[in-house]
This record gives C-alpha cells, structure tokens and sequence, in this order.
C-alpha cells in the first residue's frame, strides 16, 4: 500500500504540471478526489494496515490530501489567468458599430421652438412646476368655481416642505402646476415693461391616459407686454412662429374662446396642404388673447398705460402634427424603435 501511494502522489504532481486545460484539470480532480477516486480508495484501504501504523500513514496521507487540493486549485487560477476571455479574436472581422444615442425628440422640438422665439427677441424665462392657487389661478383672473380648480382636474398637494420658504411664494394650496402660465405672472413681478418671454415647463393634469391626453406633458407659453400692442401684433407673431414650425403654406384660422386672464380670447387652427387624406382637417394648434387688464394691474402694471399678449401650445401635439404620430403615450414609453426612427432632426 505505502508503495502505491507513493506512486499516486508521482503521478499527480506530474498530471498538475504537464495540465493546460480547465477540462483535462477537471478530469485529473475527478480522478483524485472523486467519490470513487484514488484519494478515497487509499483512505479506505488503510483499514489493511497494522493498527500501529494506521496513524502515522493516516495523517500523511491527510497531509498528502490538503496539498493536492491546494495545488489543483493553484493550477486552476493559473490557467484562468493565462487563457484567452472569450472566444479567440478573429481579426478579419468587421468592426461593431457603436450605438451612438439621440437627442429625444420633445427636446429637439423644444429647441427648435425656442429657437424661432429667441430670433424674434423673446427670453427664455422659467418657473417651479409645484406652485400654489395665487400663481397657478388667483394672479391669472380665475375665479374661485372655474373648473380647473376642482381636485378632480388639477394635482393638489399637502406637504409645504416641498416648496421654497416664504417670501418667495404666496399663499395658497399647493399644486402640480396645470400650465407654465405661473411663469407670466412671476416675470412681470420682478420685471418692468417692456416684457418678452417665452416659457416652456411640464405640467399635470388629472386626465385619463389614452392616444392624446397624459397626465403629465410639456407646454410653451410667451407674454408681451409693452405700449400700444394689439390683437394685429399677437396675430402677426403667431402666424410667423408656426410657419417657421410647420412650413410655409399652412393656413390659419382663429376662433373666439374663453380664458380668463385673456381678452379677447381666440384658438387658432392650422390648415396644412396636402396633410389630409380626406379632405380638409383644421387642427387645433394654440390658445391666446390679449392680456386681461385684472392680470396687469394684479402683477403692478399699469394697464391703462401697457397692454400685452399671452399665448401657450403644447409641445406633444405640435410634434404629433409635424411628424404624423399616432399616440401621445409614444413619447414616454422610452420605445428604443420608436425613438431610433425619431432620431433625424425635427
């Protein structure tokens, strides 16, 4: 017995140096240390030895067995080391493209919008999207049963820890603002005529998610406010703007309406050749107004001196029009196809 195990110990240590697989050594584990291995087979015929010599070749045949382990896994790290990660390179193959991302296209529209009003001389001007019933209603002349002021149309909230300490606020419940007119007001606050802003935010409305309406989307609104405006310039400024966005042909068509920090009030349709497979199709494109003198005065602006114009469009619905998208929800969903075919420039 002591002759094979010598034998054994030979034999592997030659196997350990001569292994350069992960394959060939796991057979050599197998063979040692398997249930039906060498290892246990010499364990077991210890039984065959004198009883005074049983210890003594126990623990070196122990010992034998702590070393071997060792020296298999010793092996093993050496080969994980020194093989290839993954299968070999073949270099005369193509080179992977690298997936390069795309500006989304909400954001693309948006900077084309801003764009057409910073040529015009407009600023970009921006505000908190959680507001409170002075900025969001009050200063915008709605009155205290309009719709809009109804938990079941606008997100109210409770935790004052999520607005700015006061001063910088007024009073009132707080909200998810329902439009970016909050801006308007703040910016004739703190600013003098002559005004000319645009500003474009999300908002929140509680509306049920289908093909065009969502809870949360983006809108662009501008204010003018400065002597001698009317209803000619607000015109004339509107027109400009969606033939820059929408091409030069389209048609428009304006409609009295009601707002309540505006009047008059009108909706302004557009009419673009040839997008209609049946016949004409006017689309709604923007509200707007005159300024209403209540919202002026309530801001510190004198309206018998300064008149303005205000207007707001949604951003979702002007590129649902441009680019014939069928579904509002498209442009949430973070749809790798969908956002890879909007990928080309607005």
């Amino acid at each position: 017995m002591e002759k094979e195990w010598q034998e054994r110990e030979n034999e592997l240590r030659a196997a350990l140096a001569t292994t350069e697989t992960e394959a060939a050594l796991e057979e050599i584990r197998i063979r040692y240390f398997g249930r039906k291995g060498e290892l246990p087979r010499l364990i077991a015929s210890l039984s065959t030895l004198p009883p005074e010599r049983r210890r003594e070749k126990g623990r070196e045949i122990n010992s034998f067995k702590k070393w071997a382990e060792a020296a298999v896994e010793e092996r093993r790290a050496a080969l994980a080391s020194t093989s290839p990660q993954g299968p070999p390179l073949d270099v005369s193959l193509p080179g992977r493209p690298i997936s390069e991302g795309s500006i989304h296209p909400i954001s693309r529209m948006l900077r084309r919008i801003v764009d057409v009003f910073h040529r015009l001389g407009f600023a970009l001007a921006d505000g908190p999207e959680i507001e409170t019933d002075f900025y969001n209603f009050d200063a915008l002349n709605t009155p205290p049963d309009h719709p809009a002021r109804n938990e079941q149309d606008t997100f109210f909230l409770k935790d004052a820890s999520l607005l700015p300490p006061a001063p910088s606020r007024k009073g009132g419940r707080l909200l998810l603002r329902s439009q970016t007119s909050p801006v308007q007001i703040r910016v004739m606050e703190k600013q003098r005529p002559p005004i000319r802003i645009v500003a474009p935010g999300r908002c929140y409305r509680r509306d049920e998610i289908d093909a065009t309406h969502s809870i949360a989307f983006f809108q662009v609104e501008g204010l003018v406010v400065d002597e001698d405006l009317s209803v000619r310039d607000l015109k004339g400024t509107l027109e400009l703007v969606f033939r820059e966005l929408l091409g030069r042909e389209i048609r428009f068509r304006f409609r009295p309406h009601y707002f309540p920090f505006t009047e008059p009030s009108f909706e302004i349709d557009g009419l673009r050749p040839g997008q209609s497979k049946a016949g004409e199709e006017w689309l709604e494109l923007c509200g707007c107004g005159m300024v209403h003198p209540k919202v002026l005065s309530g801001a510190g602006i004198d309206p018998d001196r300064y008149s303005g114009f205000a207007f707001g469009f949604g951003i979702e619905r002007l590129l649902m029009i441009v680019e014939e998208i069928p579904d509002l929800r498209l442009f949430t969903e973070n749809d790798v196809r969908f956002l890879r075919n909007q990928s080309s420039p607005v």
